[in-house]
C-alpha cells in the first residue's frame, strides 16, 4: 500500500526553478525532523543527486514510458515504506512527456499515477494577473491531474507575490503557496543538460540551510504539507523481497567520472543475489578481488580525461578483465573509456582502454536526446534475440568510425528512435563485451537481470 504523502512539484515550463524550489521544500522539512522520500520524474541522472543530499535518502527515478506503471507504483510502495512524506520532482513543463499527444513520460502521468497533488512552479518575472490565465489552463486542462498550489518564483518584491496571489483568489484558482522573490535562494553550480553532479562539497550544510531558511520565510509550508496529506491511499500488488545469497560478484566504476546509475538497478541486481562492488578507475590501480562481470556506467570521463589515461595499471586490468572472457558491459561514459581514445574539446587526446577499435570526440553541443526502444538483434547480455527494453540516449561525443565489422564487433541492438521511420543500429558487442551510447532501464525488466545474472554468475566448476 502507498499511504504516504506526496506532493508533485511541476513546472510550467524547463527552466522555471523546480530543482532550487524542491531542494528548499526537501531541506526545510527535513530540518523540522520529517524522513523526506524523494524522486525525480524522467531520466535524469543529475537532479536525483542533489535530492539525495537534502534528504539524506537515496533518490529514485520515476519515468512512465521507460517504467510503466505497475513498476512505478511498486516502487513508490517499497521505498516510502518508511518515509513520512514524499516529495517528487517533475520535468520540464508539467505535460511535457514522450508523445505530443498523450500524458506519457510527463510529470502529469506520475502524478496521475500516484494521485498526488501537483504545487506548479511558474517563473513570473514580469508577470501579475496573467499568472491566473496560466495556472487556469494548467489546473483545467487534464481531469486527472489536480493542481493543488502555486508557487511563484522570481517574483519583483513581496507586493508583487500578494498582487499574484490576490489575482489567483480573485479566479477562483489554485491558492498561492510561496512567492519566492528573485535572488532568495544561493545559486546551484550548472554544466550540459542541468547541474552538475553533486557531492557534499557543492551543496554543503549551510547551503541546505539557506534553501531552508528561505523557504520558511516565503511559504507556508504547512499548507504544503496538508496537501501532501490529502493523497489517497493506493493499493499495489506487490510481491515480497527476493533476498538471495550471493549468486556473483559486480564490480561497477564509481567515482567522478562514472556515475550516472539509476539506484533502483542495485537494488534489483542486490535483491536477486548481485552483490555490488565499487571501484574507481581514476583512483584505483587494480579491479576489486572476485569479480565475475564488470559495469562502466555514464557519466563525466571527459572531465577526467587525464586522470583515467594516466592509471595505465587500471586500464591494463579492465583489459586483462576483458581478455578472461568475464563479461563487461559499458554504457556512454563507459563505451568513451572502453575506446582507443578520448578526444576533448579542446583538442587533446587521452589514450583509454583500447578495447573497442574507435575513438570518442567531444563536441560543445548536445550530439544525441532521445528515448529508444531497444529490441535485441543477437543474445546478449540482456536478453536473448527478439526480446526488448526502453532507454534513452544523451551525450555530447561521438565515435570517431564504426566499430562494427571491425575485429568481430557486432552491433545487436535494432534502436527505435520517435521522429526517425527507420531502426537504427547500436550496441557494439565481441564476446562478452557489450558497450552502447544508450542508457537502458534494466530494473523494470527482471527477465533482463535475471538473464544477465545468471550470465555471469560463478558455476560450480569456477569455484573449484
Amino acid at each position: 500500500m502507498i499511504d504516504c504523502p506526496r506532493i508533485v512539484i511541476g513546472g510550467t515550463e524547463s527552466g522555471a526553478g523546480k530543482t532550487s524550489i524542491t531542494l528548499a521544500l526537501v531541506a526545510a522539512l527535513r530540518r523540522r525532523g520529517a524522513r523526506v522520500q524523494t524522486f525525480k520524474v524522467g531520466p535524469d541522472f543529475l537532479d536525483p543527486s542533489y535530492l539525495a543530499i537534502a534528504s539524506g535518502r537515496p533518490c529514485y527515478n520515476l519515468d512512465g514510458w521507460m517504467m510503466g506503471r505497475d513498476y512505478v507504483e511498486k516502487l513508490v510502495a517499497r521505498v516510502t515504506a518508511d518515509a513520512d512524506i514524499a516529495v517528487i520532482e517533475g520535468v520540464m513543463g508539467l505535460f511535457d512527456g514522450a508523445e505530443p499527444d498523450s500524458l506519457e513520460g510527463s510529470t502529469a502521468e506520475i502524478a496521475a499515477w500516484l494521485k498526488s497533488p501537483v504545487i506548479l512552479v511558474a517563473n513570473v518575472y514580469g508577470m501579475a494577473r496573467s499568472l491566473a490565465a496560466v495556472v487556469k489552463g494548467f489546473a483545467t486542462f487534464e481531469r486527472k491531474v489536480r493542481v493543488a498550489g502555486v508557487i511563484a518564483n522570481h517574483c519583483g518584491s513581496v507586493r508583487h507575490g500578494i498582487m499574484l496571489a490576490e489575482a489567483l483568489q480573485a479566479s477562483r484558482l489554485p491558492p498561492m503557496v510561496a512567492a519566492m522573490p528573485r535572488g532568495a535562494m544561493p545559486e546551484l553550480p550548472s554544466r550540459h543538460l542541468g547541474l552538475v553532479t553533486a557531492d557534499a562539497r557543492d551543496i554543503p550544510p549551510e547551503t541546505l540551510e539557506a534553501l531552508a531558511d528561505a523557504f520558511e520565510h516565503y511559504s507556508t509550508l504547512s499548507e504544503i504539507v496538508n496537501m501532501a496529506r490529502s493523497a489517497p491511499f493506493l493499493y499495489v500488488e506487490a510481491p515480497g523481497r527476493k533476498g538471495l545469497a550471493e549468486r556473483m560478484r559486480l564490480g561497477v566504476a564509481y567515482d567522478t567520472a562514472f556515475h550516472f546509475y539509476y539506484r533502483d538497478l542495485f537494488d534489483e541486481l542486490e535483491d536477486a543475489g548481485c552483490s555490488i562492488v565499487h571501484f574507481s578507475p581514476v583512483a584505483d590501480r587494480n579491479l576489486p578481488e572476485r569479480l565475475d562481470a564488470l559495469y562502466l556506467g555514464g557519466g563525466y570521463p571527459e572531465e577526467m580525461a587525464a586522470e583515467l589515461s594516466a592509471n595505465g595499471p587500471m586500464l591494463a586490468a579492465v583489459r586483462g578483465f576483458a581478455a578472461s572472457g568475464r563479461p563487461v558491459y559499458a554504457e556512454c561514459g563507459g563505451l568513451m573509456y572502453l575506446c582507443s581514445d578520448l578526444e576533448t574539446v579542446d583538442g587533446k587526446r587521452y589514450p583509454m582502454a583500447g578495447l573497442l577499435p574507435a575513438g570518442t570526440k567531444m563536441h560543445k553541443g548536445l550530439q544525441a536526446l532521445s528515448y529508444v526502444n531497444v529490441t535485441l538483434k543477437e543474445d546478449s547480455l540482456w536478453g536473448l534475440a527478439g526480446q526488448s527494453v526502453r532507454g534513452h540516449e544523451f551525450h555530447h561525443s561521438t565515435l570517431t568510425a564504426n566499430p562494427a565489422g571491425i575485429e568481430g564487433w557486432l552491433p545487436v541492438y535494432s534502436v527505435k528512435k520517435r521522429w526517425l521511420d527507420a531502426p537504427v543500429e547500436e550496441g557494439i558487442q565481441k564476446g562478452s563485451i557489450l558497450a552502447s551510447y544508450l542508457h537502458l532501464h534494466l530494473p523494470s525488466r527482471p527477465r533482463a537481470l535475471e538473464h544477465f545474472i545468471h550470465t555471469c554468475e560463478r558455476k560450480p566448476a569456477d569455484e573449484q
